[in-house]
């Protein structure tokens, strides 16, 4: 219920904020460094965070959901930090903001999770034991986790539809994860981090009809910002508070792992951008067109199928977590491994295919062409032919 409620509010809302964004003049324009052709319409992440709302206060309202707001104060956290980080992006949207400021949005979000609670308490290194953070530790690391977070799907929102797909992917993933933790008594049934996610894939799965491409609106870093905060969110209250399950598979018993593998495409760019404009002396926060998905549109990929792929890799590196999970067997990444090579073959060597296809049903044509050409520049010098 939680679910469609979250999906179907994004989804009307979106057409709303579309129609006052192009009132207001909150729209992108084409230039060297986007990828679309036309303005469009930006700042859609309201619609998002609308959804957000509505659907807390629903499940607020149902009794299956009482233990996770009543006597505790993180859901309130969470819903005051994610304000704060739309609100953030909301700015930034209308009015370009330095990067330390933006920064300090994000750090000033990660407090409010700080302040309520909404935070990591553990966490287990695999094979090496429990890390109970200090007190004084945890606004660091959740500063630290937040920004990554909030910044990995920021990156990463190039194409239509590619943040949006992305993100929703990997939150029903988690959330699948979470629920199981949550069936074999390892998590606490009062822990908002699976509910925080559920809501996160339905808000994505109702901007996404909206924003796949040809966009009709984009959610800007009022969007991207949001998500990452939830996503940040809900992993580090269920990864850092999950209780001892030896016996399972690795990820049962490494969960502060698993956004680092479901949100692998977001995290890989991120830190490829870092290491990329470090090495040529540039400012971690300069734009450029080298992310992964600049890179398929350049090896000849178009626009849905750069994002198709990443969609892709993102559902295999979920399989990666989720399947093991409920098969307990080794052998059991073997169908994943395989959807792997197919995707990498896939991206490697069908631009070449398609490209050598497109020409070998007409040498005439071309060869008819090429002497067309030198015909016509024949002519305006003023030469005759003959046959």
């Amino acid at each position: 219920m939680v679910f469609l409620v979250a999906a179907v509010t994004t989804y009307l809302l979106t057409f709303v904020v579309r129609r006052y964004a192009n009132r207001i003049g909150a729209v992108v324009l084409p230039d060297a460094r986007m990828v679309h052709e036309h303005p469009t319409a930006t700042v859609g992440g309201l619609a998002m965070v609308g959804g957000f709302i509505v659907a807390m206060a629903v499940a607020y309202f149902m009794g299956g959901f009482s233990l996770i707001f009543h006597g505790s104060s993180e859901a309130l956290g969470v819903v005051l930090a994610a304000l704060v980080m739309a609100g953030v992006g909301l700015i930034d949207d209308l009015k370009d903001v330095s990067a330390p400021a933006k920064v300090a949005g994000q750090v000033l979000s990660a407090s409010l999770l700080t302040f309520f609670g909404a935070t990591m308490f553990y966490f287990r290194v695999p094979f090496a034991g429990v890390v109970v953070l200090a007190p004084s530790f945890v606004p660091l690391l959740t500063a630290l986790w937040v920004v990554a977070m909030a910044n990995a799907v920021n990156l990463i929102d190039g194409l239509d539809g590619l943040a949006s797909g992305i993100v929703g992917i990997a939150s029903f993933s988690f959330f699948i994860y979470a629920y199981k933790l949550v069936q074999l008594g390892s998590l606490s049934s009062n822990s908002i981090g699976p509910l925080i996610a559920v809501i996160v894939a339905a808000v994505c799965v109702g901007f996404l009809p909206h924003n796949f491409h040809p966009a009709k609106i984009f959610m800007g870093d009022t969007g991207a910002l949001f998500l990452g905060l939830l996503m940040a969110a809900s992993t580090s209250v269920v990864g850092g508070r999950t209780s001892d399950v030896s016996g399972e598979t690795f990820f049962f018993f490494a969960p502060l792992f698993i956004p680092f593998v479901i949100l692998g495409v977001p995290m890989t760019d991120m830190v490829f951008a870092i290491i990329r404009r470090t090495a040529k002396r540039m400012s971690v926060s300069t734009p450029d067109k080298a992310h992964l998905h600049h890179r398929l549109l350049q090896m000849g990929h178009g626009h849905r199928r750069s994002v198709l792929i990443l969609w892709a890799w993102t559902v295999v590196l979920s399989g990666m977590v989720l399947i093991p999970l409920f098969t307990n067997r080794g052998n059991a990444l073997i169908p994943v491994l395989l959807a792997a090579l197919g995707i990498m073959l896939y991206t490697l060597f069908q631009p070449a295919i398609r490209s050598r296809t497109l020409a070998k049903p007409f040498p005439r044509v071309k060869l008819f062409l090429s002497r067309f050409s030198r015909l016509n520049q024949g002519r305006v010098r003023g030469n005759h032919f003959r046959r």
